[in-house]
């Protein structure tokens, strides 16, 4: 085991100070806080569909903190909160799409939740088909090529998803062209029910990046200054012109695939709460803890402030309007000029 002082070098050698370690922590605890109010919401009979990221926000907010916001583009997939609430939307944002009110501003209450975009934070929104954001990445990634651009696009997904062909397809094409892109696998180890090992006749997911001609990284998807670390080696490298990297986090989701799934059906308490115990979150905080970064007055404030925000931002979707009548097929149908 590491001892503190070792431990210490990991985000100085990394140049990260007290305020972007805080500013981690913050977006980590929102995405939890307001994942877990999601739930309650539906549990009350007052959303339809919540699918969670709870687990898995280290590789989130980490990888998003080590990319260029204002130049880099950013695709998600459904679990993707942590992303997206670091890179820009806020939780009143993702509250509105969540009633499918006017106000949503992703797709103005059209789409369903967790269908995230938006242009002002260079979110590219996915399909609902698993995996169609990676082929669209390696376009992205294209065409910041072919203007000479300083950026590199990434997205998100599953072990799942690599299963579709859109992986293989989109993993060769960036690899023939050397293209500026960022693969991240959020290995939770399962495909909504069915574990890893019916789905690959492999261990690791980042194994496959050999087939492309490009690097596979495996990182402790838990621990969000290895997820910042290599998700900024993998940026810099695309950057120099070197060509894509396929991240694999090695994670855990730790509630059901989504509102409508009973996960006991096939994974057992022991397995769950097994992973309970290297919440990335607690995890995060006892680093930060050990290191004089924050302090548990702190904490609590924080928390407290955050829930308030996410239950007044709940509180004013519940209350907003939803989309008119009028509207139902704007952008549906090509209107005659």
């Amino acid at each position: 085991m590491a001892t503190v002082k070792e431990d210490l070098a990991k985000h100085v050698a990394l140049g990260l100070e007290p305020p972007h370690l805080l500013a981690m922590y913050e977006k980590l605890l929102l995405a939890r806080i307001l994942d877990e109010r999601m739930w309650v919401l539906n549990r009350q009979g007052k959303v339809a569909f919540v699918i969670s990221c709870q687990g898995q926000e280290a590789c989130q907010v980490g990888s998003v903190f080590a990319l260029d916001r204002d130049i880099d583009f950013f695709l998600p997939y459904y679990r993707d909160l942590g992303v997206v609430l670091t890179q820009g939307l806020t939780a009143r944002d993702l509250m509105m799409g969540l009633f499918g009110k006017a106000a949503d501003p992703c797709s103005q209450g059209r789409q369903m939740p967790s269908h995230f975009s938006s242009r002002r934070h260079r979110l590219i929104t996915p399909s609902s088909v698993v995996a169609t954001q990676i082929p669209h990445c390696a376009g992205l990634g294209l065409s910041i090529k072919l203007q000479r651009g300083r950026g590199v696009a990434i997205t998100y997904f599953g072990e799942g998803s690599t299963s579709q062909g859109d992986f293989h397809e989109g993993l060769n094409f960036a690899g023939v062209h050397k293209l500026p892109c960022i693969f991240v696998c959020e290995n939770n180890n399962y495909a909504i029910t069915e574990p890893m090992n019916k789905q690959m006749a492999i261990t690791d997911v980042a194994d496959r990046a050999a087939s492309y001609g490009f690097p596979g990284v495996i990182v402790d998807g838990n621990d969000v200054l290895e997820m910042y670390r290599v998700t900024r080696e993998a940026a810099d490298r695309a950057r120099r012109g070197e060509g894509p990297t396929l991240i694999e986090a090695k994670t855990y989701r730790l509630v059901p695939h989504s509102s409508d799934d009973n996960d006991r059906r096939y994974r057992t308490n022991e397995e769950v709460e097994g992973w309970r115990r290297r919440d990335p979150i607690d995890r995060f905080k006892t680093y930060l803890l050990a290191h004089g970064v924050l302090e548990e007055d702190f904490d609590q404030e924080l928390r407290a402030r955050l829930k308030r925000e996410v239950i007044e931002a709940s509180e004013e979707a519940e209350r907003a309007a939803y989309p008119a009548a009028s509207e139902l097929y704007t952008h549906v149908y090509a209107e005659a000029r």
